[in-house]
């Protein structure tokens, strides 16, 4: 036989395996972190529920986010729409693709916020979204007030960790984004 043809099979080879390496680290899901528990309260505070719109939720969340990836240059924006769309691109092959995962906002018991995975748009891709908040969770330096996890295909904002100055606390109390109705608890410390 030719060693050339040799030569090309065996490099051909090589390469198929390497392509299956690759796509199999990136689509095997493990087992997620576990959610923090709720930090119990110790002092006495003040409540105040405010009224917000989408409007006015996007851009707080934005603030946050981009203050806490200001260094990191793949960027994530969220919009807050009758569904909460996270947008940033994904880097394939040295090929950014832009990805937008649709989330349906659910206010938990402890006032944090846990995001289920209702859609997700990858370029012509089709990836499951399990894979793809795995790619998110592994390549990006998220808040640490951000938990992905892939394998539940959500995202758990951990309001008791947000960033606040002076010990406010900020809850949330109800999301009904298509009647554009957000009740969030602010939680000011007594002198």
């Amino acid at each position: 036989m030719n060693p050339w043809k040799v030569s090309f099979f065996l490099l051909a080879g090589i390469v198929l395996a390497a392509v299956v390496y690759l796509f199999s680290v990136v689509a095997a899901v493990s087992e997620s972190d576990p959610l923090p528990s709720a930090k119990p309260d110790t002092g006495s505070y003040n409540a105040l529920t405010v009224q917000t719109t989408r409007a006015d939720f996007e851009g707080i969340a934005n603030t946050y986010i981009y203050r806490a990836m200001e260094k990191d240059a793949m960027a994530i924006d969220l919009a807050v729409e009758d569904e909460v769309v996270i947008s940033s691109q994904l880097e394939v092959f040295s090929y950014r693709l832009p990805v937008k995962m649709y989330f349906t906002p659910n206010v938990l018991e402890d006032g944090n916020v846990m995001l289920k995975q209702s859609s997700l748009e990858i370029g012509k891709l089709n990836l499951p979204p399990s894979t793809v908040l795995k790619v998110l969770k592994d390549s990006e330096q998220l808040p640490p007030w951000m938990v992905v996890r892939p394998k539940e295909e959500e995202i758990f904002i951990n309001l008791d960790d947000l960033p606040i100055s002076g010990d406010i606390k900020v809850k949330a109390k109800e999301i009904d984004l298509p009647e554009d109705d957000i009740l969030l608890e602010i939680f000011i410390p007594e002198e």
